[in-house]
């Protein structure tokens, strides 16, 4: 082993807003920002490895499923129930795209990356 993971960044246009978003999505808390940077510690990592993210100037979100801005990254996240993950994810501010299987469903969070949520036994 060389390291180990430190962080994940996201670059976006409002770093707070969508940590505040990660943070509810993942039970994580803010514990770090400026105008230009924000991070989350997530809640089953001993502050490591944080979900970071930075502001980007003339941001342009992925194109998903298209690759003209490609995706560049995702997240996977499990959910005991595909339905009630839905609401919930919706309901703090993800948009649902319609591509889903059986197993895991696509959605775009407030800046425009693509994470999905998935069962727990994928």
């Amino acid at each position: 082993m060389i390291g180990t993971l430190d962080m994940v960044v996201l670059d976006c246009a409002d770093p707070r807003g969508l940590a505040r978003f990660y943070g509810e999505l993942l039970g994580g808390e803010i514990v770090g920002f400026d105008e230009d940077w924000a991070e989350v510690a997530l809640p089953f990592t001993d502050q490591r490895p944080l979900l970071a993210f930075q502001q980007v100037e003339d941001y342009r979100a992925p194109e998903w499923p298209g690759q003209l801005v490609p995706q560049q990254s995702h997240l996977d996240v499990k959910v005991e129930d595909l339905d009630d993950g839905e609401a919930a994810v919706l309901a703090i501010g993800a948009t649902a795209t319609g591509s889903a299987t059986e197993t895991f469903r696509v959605y775009l969070d407030p800046a425009g990356h693509p994470f999905c949520l998935i069962r727990p036994n994928d």
